[in-house]
């Protein structure tokens, strides 16, 4: 697992093996990074289940403004840190960079909407990608359609099992778009234009 494109460009990244984290397939990430495309200047990037950390490192390494994982099992935060760290995207203080901006959230991911909400974020991208078995894609996408953390140009984007068919509405959001790479979908989902 590498970093496909921007400043950390071919970092080998690590992950755990554990059935709990399964990472994103390099496959999967690439079909992810070729729509959102090479450059992320500027943009807000939330991952709610930070696993390994690799979509968000991909994101900083494109040039994103702000990179927030939640993960609230302790090893991945861990990994997260030691991933950031090869690419020399670490910060001294986990909060404040003169370079990178990015926050690791410590804690489960629907209790982190309202806790973000409270910052007054808004998100460019939101990645969801729980651990398939949960279940709890409806859950997320439900909270962040009641939530305040989208701008109306906002893109969820949920990876799940192609086997498990997400509905095409949830609350505010709708699915724009979905690909297919092998077992895994790509649903995309934007807010209903009022």
């Amino acid at each position: 697992m590498r970093v496909i494109a921007g400043l950390a460009k071919g970092t080998k990244l690590t992950s755990l093996k554990s059935n709990k984290v399964r990472p994103t397939l390099d496959q999967v990430r690439e079909t992810l990074f070729n729509i959102l495309g090479p450059d992320l200047s500027g943009e807000y990037f939330l991952d709610l289940f930070g696993g390994s950390g690799a979509i968000g490192i991909e994101a900083l390494s494109r040039g994103a403004e702000k990179i927030v994982w939640v993960e609230n099992n302790q090893q991945s935060q861990d990994l997260i840190r030691a991933n950031l760290k090869k690419c020399r995207f670490e910060n001294n203080d986990d909060r404040k960079s003169s370079f990178f901006t990015w926050e690791l959230l410590k804690m489960d991911a629907l209790k982190a909407l309202p806790s973000l909400e409270k910052k007054s974020l808004k998100f460019d991208v939101v990645y969801i990608d729980p651990p398939f078995a949960d279940n709890l894609y409806e859950k997320c996408l439900i909270g962040l359609s009641k939530s305040q953390l989208l701008k109306k140009e906002s893109l969820v984007v949920v990876e799940h099992d192609s086997k498990n068919i997400l509905q095409e509405i949830y609350g505010r959001l709708f699915r724009c778009d979905q690909r297919q790479s092998g077992s895994t979908s790509l649903s995309f989902y934007g807010l209903k234009k009022i």
